[in-house]
């Protein structure tokens, strides 16, 4: 019998994560991590969020109900620094961050885990929809969860082999509706509690407003110029744009505008058309490797350039110490800096990185 320290959120998806693993004769303990300090900031009721005080109360709730001990921990400064400060950083720097990438990593899987085998755990197990197998070469990776529409593997693309030794994720072999059927089953109240939307600490979606409170930095007006460099008009600073934009630019060009390019630099945002939105080629770099120790010869595979990306063929190849280049067959739209570039081999995780 395991010893397992099951992250709750106080969501569906934990809570039966839990409730699989006691079935399945684990020791299991529940814990919440406190990584947020304003029950206002996180209006968990009405968004589902996964970080506020009524969060806990709900992990608390179904913990009680599953009779399994229950401890709330706080990670605050960790959540802070890798997510908050990461978050603010890259849109003050024209990247689109993903924090859930940066949470997954350095936060639940560095901070918690870390946590969870000092105190005696043998593993850590989460609610994500995806599976952890051990594969013929001796690695550890990703594979695809059962049902694709919910699949999660592109947010942990980058946890290390340590870590997918030392993790358990229950709820990969099911579906939502099944999920959702097991908790009413055992008289679980959080059966029909709504899914998490959007970005948990920022809940009014206002990224921006945000940004400027958190770091007390205005952003400063500057001009949208064409790609070939003429002034097409007053943007309201960077941090209220993305690469792939086409709404809320106002802009009337007569034609559909799309943010191609931003410039931290010069305050630039540069906008182009349809065809100057698109690109075969992308280049990442803060790689993490998965079913395989590395790529040392080009390789078709099938990658992801965003969460909601339903995938496109590419040629992959190392172009640098720490850089891989994908030459797509077909041309992509908003691929944005900061984003993930994930790499799949059939249903598993080859790997990954950052594009820049």
């Amino acid at each position: 019998m395991s010893k397992v320290v099951i992250g709750m959120s106080g969501g569906v998806d934990s809570s039966v994560a839990a409730y699989l693993l006691k079935k399945q004769g684990h020791e299991v303990t529940g814990v919440t991590m406190q990584i947020w300090q304003e029950e206002d900031a996180c209006s968990v009721e009405e968004n589902g969020g996964c970080c506020g005080l009524s969060a806990v109360e709900d992990a608390r709730r179904v913990a009680a109900a599953l009779d399994i001990p229950f401890y709330v921990m706080n990670f605050r400064k960790e959540f802070k620094e890798y997510v908050i400060d990461y978050f603010s950083s890259e849109y003050y720097s024209g990247r689109t961050p993903n924090p859930c990438i940066a949470c997954n990593r350095y936060v639940k899987w560095e901070a918690l885990l870390r946590k969870s085998l000092a105190i005696g755990a043998d593993y850590l197990a989460t609610g994500h929809y995806a599976r952890i197998e051990k594969l013929g070469n001796g690695r550890y990776a990703l594979r695809r969860s059962s049902i694709l529409k919910k699949d999660q593997t592109y947010a942990l693309y980058n946890l290390t082999q340590d870590q997918l030794g030392h993790t358990l994720m229950p709820v990969g072999e099911y579906s939502k509706d099944e999920v959702r059927s097991i908790a009413a089953q055992i008289g679980l109240k959080v059966a029909d509690k709504p899914d998490s939307q959007d970005i948990c600490f920022v809940p009014d979606g206002n990224y921006a407003s945000f940004l400027e409170k958190n770091t007390g930095r205005k952003a400063e007006e500057g001009n949208f110029i064409s790609v070939d460099g003429k002034i097409l008009g007053r943007h309201k600073g960077i941090i209220h744009y993305t690469v792939g934009q086409r709404k809320g630019l106002g802009l009337a060009l007569g034609y559909p505008a799309f943010v191609v390019a931003i410039r931290p630099d010069t305050n630039e945002v540069v906008i182009g058309n349809y065809e100057e939105s698109l690109t075969q080629t992308v280049r990442a770099t803060g790689l993490n490797f998965m079913s395989v120790p590395d790529i040392t010869s080009p390789v078709r595979v099938f990658a992801k350039v965003r969460y909601n990306h339903k995938g496109a063929w590419c040629v992959a190849e190392r172009t640098g110490e720490d850089e891989i280049t994908c030459h797509f067959e077909e041309p992509l739209r908003a691929v944005a800096p900061g984003q993930a570039l994930v790499l799949y081999d059939g249903e598993y995780v080859m790997g990954g990185g950052t594009i820049v």
